[in-house]
């Protein structure tokens, strides 16, 4: 696969990338308590056909050993940091954490976007994790632009989370996108790693996207093979878009809904 997208790639994916924004709007609008995690799905997977999009999510696999992932929409509540099943018959409960994070195929190309919300009135210190982890999302797109280093993406995230005290999850991270739900390459959001360095080029589509928690943020998956939770049970937020860089600044693709 291509990492450089042509323009008119690029195109389809800031089109797909409107239809995956609008539809995330539409599912944030009924975000309330006593709603069940399979409602915010189907509002997702029906809005999404509407429009002329797939869900990229539902029937994924990483290898063909996982088991296909049965929702169209990742609902990830408090804990779980990411891939939460959308399909499950549990209700939102007054004063949780919701992070939803969603991908469709619009024309042959694929783009990602996530982001997390209260349900009902939360925490202050809820409201400011999901506040940073915001912030730590767009300073990880400003210093996005063709001739800087991946890394410095990395830098701006963890820049912008590590003064608040919270904890970086190290073992999930961004990634790129376009032809595939996942393509190279990796793009931690901390900076002592091992992981290669990459000159950014213009047509690069990347999805960038921090997972921020309260406490340590070791992770592990659970039973149902797919969710990803923090062992210390603290709550964490999730925040991504899909962007494009381009010569002096880095294009988001997929219009960040709040």
């Amino acid at each position: 696969m291509a990492l450089i997208k042509t323009t008119e790639e690029i195109d389809r994916m800031r089109r797909g990338g409107f239809i995956l924004s609008q539809t995330m709007k539409e599912v944030i609008s009924i975000v309330q308590p006593g709603l069940f995690f399979k409602d915010l799905d189907m509002v997702a997977k029906n809005f999404l056909t509407k429009m002329g999009a797939t869900p990229s999510f539902q029937g994924y696999q990483s290898s063909p050993e996982d088991i296909p992932f049965p929702s169209a929409l990742c609902v990830s509540i408090n804990e779980e940091v990411v891939h939460g099943l959308g399909n499950r018959e549990r209700r939102l409960q007054e004063g949780d954490v919701v992070g939803l994070d969603l991908g469709c195929w619009f024309e042959g190309m694929c783009t990602d976007m996530a982001v997390t919300v209260g349900v009902g009135k939360i925490s202050h210190q809820a409201e400011q994790l999901i506040r940073v982890t915001q912030e730590a999302l767009f300073h990880g797109v400003s210093a996005a632009r063709a001739g800087q280093q991946l890394s410095c993406i990395s830098q701006a995230i963890e820049s912008a989370i590590r003064p608040y005290g919270y904890g970086i999850v190290e073992a999930l991270g961004g990634h790129g996108v376009g032809h595939d739900v996942h393509e190279p390459p990796y793009i931690p959001n901390f900076t002592n790693h091992h992981y290669k360095d990459v000159t950014l080029t213009t047509g690069m589509c990347l999805a960038l996207e921090p997972m921020v928690g309260l406490g340590s943020c070791h992770v592990r998956t659970a039973e149902d093979g797919w969710a990803v939770l923090m062992e210390d049970c603290q709550i964490s937020a999730h925040a991504e878009v899909t962007i494009v860089i381009q010569e002096e600044y880095a294009e988001i693709l997929t219009p960040f809904p709040l």
